[in-house]
């Protein structure tokens, strides 16, 4: 575990990284300490060969309730700046998360809201408890969308929902969110840990290499035409075969067992 974070839990094992933002007492509401924390350790991840999934999530009964705003000198970037420049601070964060070349999962028990709301929708998976709730909450505050929620909502569930969330900023239940398509799976509050440690496990175990490859053209997707994301395709299987894994996987098929990646 990692204990140098004021904000933040950092837990590994067996390529797992758990992340779980410890602010309980503000239902993990993010002030610009936690966002400058996330960086370092989106950064770390992406770099160390042993991290080959993430789990994000909150401590006590909440995934994260937005940006804390009850210190509007210290919202994302370091006290005092411009709110252009903390701003942006918290946009790498967003943009460091989406571009984290290994899988991530959030696992959202409690609210989610607002910059929680849009972090939750950033993972690459996203599991909730039956007792999660979520909420682009930003209008009722006066403010306008943020953490890449202007961008990945319409992607995810259309452009008119898209506003209707984001215009309304209702509470909606993880069943809504799951039957708008913002959630991959909702599961009882007491089986939420078992599931995700299911499917992080399998996601350690799988061919490190070739999953971040089918990230980023996943991600690249809309922005491509079909010729282009056929050569993506190409250039990605090409690079695979000259991998350890892709080998690894070849053999274990002749000889008919599960293949042993080791993510190289």
């Amino acid at each position: 575990m990692d204990s140098h974070f004021e904000t933040l839990i950092v837990e590994r094992s067996e390529g797992v990284v758990t992340v779980t933002m410890n602010r309980p007492a503000r239902k993990n509401a993010a002030n610009g300490l936690m966002w400058r924390e996330l960086l370092a350790v989106l950064e770390d991840v992406a770099t160390d060969r042993n991290d080959r999934v993430m789990v994000l999530t909150g401590a006590g009964d909440a995934f994260c309730s937005g940006a804390d705003l009850g210190d509007a000198a210290d919202v994302a970037g370091r006290p005092g700046d411009p709110y252009l420049v903390q701003m942006r601070a918290l946009a790498d964060v967003a943009l460091r998360l989406h571009r984290l070349p290994k899988p991530t999962i959030a696992k959202v028990g409690g609210v989610a809201a607002g910059a929680g709301m849009s972090m939750a929708l950033g993972c690459d998976l996203v599991v909730a408890s039956d007792t999660a709730r979520f909420s682009q909450i930003f209008s009722k505050r006066g403010l306008s969308v943020d953490f890449g929620a202007s961008w990945l909502l319409p992607r995810f569930i259309g452009m008119h929902r898209a506003k209707e969330l984001a215009f309304f900023a209702d509470i909606i239940s993880a069943q809504e969110a799951a039957d708008f398509g913002l959630v991959n799976r909702v599961v009882p509050a007491n089986e939420l840990d078992a599931f995700v440690d299911g499917w992080a496990a399998r996601l350690a175990a799988g061919p490190t290499l070739a999953l971040s490859m089918t990230k980023t053209m996943l991600n690249n997707s809309f922005s491509l035409s079909m010729d282009q994301a056929l050569e993506e395709e190409s250039r990605s299987q090409a690079v695979n075969f000259g991998t350890a894994d892709t080998m690894e996987a070849l053999r274990a098929f002749v000889e008919k067992r599960d293949p042993r990646f080791e993510g190289r």
